[in-house]
């Protein structure tokens, strides 16, 4: 196991990790009187356990978070809200789908770091497979539930719900 890579590794998909949590708690919020909150907020709250997860792993394998990277991957979900949406103050359609895409775009990218980790349990007694495996099927299911949520609102925005 090459440890420097590892730990850049690592605290990369964390920051990325405090990104997700933070925009996919946005979605929830955002959509919490649709007829799909309930499922928004069970995303949430996954999404906010899978970076618990990813900090117990880094605690096993002794990789300390970066600070720096968390405040990164804080500050660039904060400033992505900033895109223009067709409105000057409100949210749109829009905001939602490029949300949902940038959501799913994150949950494959940690399907992947658990796949990945599976390589390193092989070397490191300090990981356990059946865990990285539960992770990475739920973040298939995760997966699945956004590009659900992301075609019923393409429905909605681009086909006026028609489609």
């Amino acid at each position: 196991m090459h440890r420097q890579a590892l730990a850049i590794y690592l605290n990369d998909h964390l920051a990325g990790a405090t990104s997700g949590v933070e925009l996919s708690r946005r979605i929830a919020r955002a959509h919490r009187s649709s007829a799909r909150a309930g499922e928004m907020q069970r995303l949430a709250e996954d999404i906010a356990q899978d970076r618990q997860a990813l900090l117990e792993v880094m605690d096993s394998l002794e990789i300390p978070p970066r600070r720096y990277k968390i405040y990164a991957g804080w500050t660039a979900e904060k400033v992505a809200r900033l895109k223009p949406n067709g409105r000057v103050v409100r949210r749109s359609g829009l905001s939602s789908l490029i949300e949902l895409e940038t959501l799913r775009l994150g949950i494959q990218g940690k399907h992947q770091l658990w796949q990945a980790l599976t390589q390193v349990a092989r070397e490191s007694n300090r990981l356990d497979t059946s865990r990285l495996q539960d992770l990475m099927d739920r973040a298939t299911n995760q997966m699945a539930t956004v590009d659900s949520l992301h075609d019923a609102a393409a429905r909605a925005v681009l086909s006026g719900g028609n489609g």
